[in-house]
């Protein structure tokens, strides 16, 4: 008898393996259309901005004002992560007066 649970057991555990692949394709269903969201393969960054105590999102929009802003400072182009903090929060005051860069 202690043999049939182990087969009973073993059964309902090869069962609860076979079915977790199907559950979680259930759960994450394919784009309608072929089209693939691109916010999943794209890393977002998220800056904090201690001085206006507000987060910006790095995306195409900031890092073409990001490069407006270098223009203006006839600066050459570096990541915005590698500057100093200083760097970035000057960047961060300009981007506050000149709104029109949204």
């Amino acid at each position: 008898m202690h043999i049939r649970y182990q087969l009973v057991g073993s059964a309902f555990l090869a069962a609860a393996l076979l079915a977790t692949p199907g559950i979680v394709a259930a759960s994450n269903p394919p784009a309608q259309n072929g089209q693939e969201e691109h916010h999943e393969q794209e890393a977002q960054h998220r800056y904090y901005d201690r001085q206006h105590k507000d987060y910006h999102n790095w995306n195409e929009g900031e890092d073409r004002s990001y490069r407006i802003y270098l223009g203006e400072q006839h600066r050459e182009y570096r990541d915005f992560d590698r500057n100093s903090r200083a760097q970035q929060q000057a960047y961060w005051n300009w981007r506050h007066q000149h709104p029109e860069h949204n």
